[in-house]
C-alpha cells in the first residue's frame, strides 16, 4: 500500500476517532466554565452509548438513538447538578458516584445487546465537490454526520463563550459568581443549564462510539475516554478552540494503537498509549512556563455557591 494512501486512512481514522473526545470536551468546558466540576463523563458518555444502540436497534432510526442518548446524558447531569448545585455537596464525590452510576447501569441495560450488530446506520455525506479533493477529501469531506456536528456544534460553542453575552454571563458565573449575582443573573440556573449541556453533549458522545465508531454495543466500550475528555478540558485550558486539536490528536494516538499491532508491539503497552500520552502531555505543559501562566481553571471550579451570600 503506497504511503500517502497509508496517511489518508489513518488522518480519516483519526477524524473520526476523535470525534466523540470533541464533543465530550466540548461539553465539559461548558460546564466547568460554569464552575462546576463534572468527573461523571464517563458514566454519561456510556449510558448515551447503550442507550443510543438499543435506540436505533430497535427502531432503525439512527438520529432518534441519538436525540434519545443525548437526552439521558442530560438526564443524568441534572442528577449531578442537584446534588452539588442545590445540595452543595462535593462535585468530585458526585461525579464519580455519577460515573459508577453510568457504567452499572449501561452494563445492565445492554446486556441483552451485546455482540448484536446494527443493520442500520448513518448514511456517510461527502460533500459535492469538496469530496473530490485528493487526500482532503476523504478527510474532512466524506464523513458520518457525527462528525459534522460534532464541527459545527464546536464552532458554535467558541461563537457563544468568546463573543456573545451568554457567554459573558457563563464565564462570570464561573469566576465570580457574586458579582454576577449582584447583577441580576440567577447563578443556579446558568450552573444547572452548564451542567445539563454538558451531559448532553457526553451522551451525544457515546451514542457516537455505539451507532457509528464502533456499530454495536460491548460493556465498558467507552474505553476510559471520558477521563480523558476531563484531560483534554484542561489541554485546552477551557477554550473549544483548542478541543479541537487535543481531540484529533488523541484521535489519532487511540488509531496508531491498531496500526502498530503489526509491528509486533505488545497490546498491553498498545492500549496504555492514550492514557500516557495524557498523562505524558499534562506533565511537560505543567513544567513549562508558559503551561504555569496559563494553565488557571475558572476561579470558582469546585467551590459551592450559596446563594446571596458575601
Amino acid at each position: 500500500m503506497p504511503i500517502l494512501e497509508i496517511i489518508e486512512n489513518i488522518l480519516v481514522r483519526t477524524v473520526v476517532a476523535g470525534t466523540p473526545l470533541l464533543l465530550g470536551t466540548l461539553g465539559e468546558v461548558v460546564a466547568e466554565r460554569s464552575g462546576i466540576l463534572n468527573l461523571g463523563v464517563e458514566g454519561m458518555m456510556s449510558v448515551g452509548a447503550v442507550t443510543g444502540f438499543i435506540v436505533t436497534f430497535t427502531t432503525g432510526n439512527p438520529w432518534l438513538g441519538l436525540l434519545v442518548a443525548t437526552l439521558i446524558g442530560a438526564a443524568f447531569s441534572v442528577l449531578h447538578a442537584f446534588i452539588t448545585i442545590s445540595l452543595r455537596a462535593n462535585q468530585v464525590v458526585s461525579g464519580l458516584a455519577l460515573t459508577m452510576l453510568g457504567l452499572g447501569v449501561s452494563g445492565l441495560w445492554g446486556k441483552p445487546y451485546i455482540g448484536r450488530p446494527l443493520t442500520t446506520k448513518m448514511a456517510e455525506i461527502r460533500i459535492p465537490v469538496l469530496s473530490e479533493i485528493p487526500v482532503l477529501g476523504r478527510v474532512l469531506f466524506s464523513h458520518d454526520p457525527y462528525v459534522y456536528l460534532s464541527i459545527v456544534l464546536g464552532i458554535v460553542v467558541w461563537f457563544l463563550l468568546r463573543y456573545s453575552k451568554l457567554g459573558i454571563t457563563l464565564r462570570s458565573v464561573g469566576e465570580n459568581p457574586r458579582a454576577a449575582e449582584t447583577q441580576g443573573i440567577n447563578v443556579n440556573l446558568v450552573k444547572y443549564i452548564a451542567v445539563v449541556v454538558g451531559g448532553a453533549f457526553a451522551g451525544m458522545a457515546g451514542a457516537h462510539l455505539s451507532t457509528a465508531y464502533s456499530k454495536s454495543w460491548i460493556e465498558g466500550m467507552t474505553s476510559g475516554r471520558g477521563w480523558i475528555v476531563i484531560a483534554l478540558t484542561i489541554f485546552a485550558l477551557w477554550e473549544p478552540s483548542r478541543a479541537f486539536l487535543g481531540a484529533y490528536v488523541f484521535g489519532c494516538i487511540f488509531v496508531l494503537q491498531y496500526v502498530l499491532q503489526p509491528l509486533g508491539i505488545s497490546p498491553n503497552i498498545l492500549a496504555m498509549m492514550p492514557y500516557l500520552a495524557t498523562l505524558g502531555v499534562l506533565f511537560v505543559y505543567g513544567l513549562s512556563s508558559a503551561g504555569k501562566r496559563r494553565m488557571s481553571a475558572p476561579a470558582m471550579l469546585g467551590e459551592p455557591y450559596i446563594r446571596g451570600s458575601r
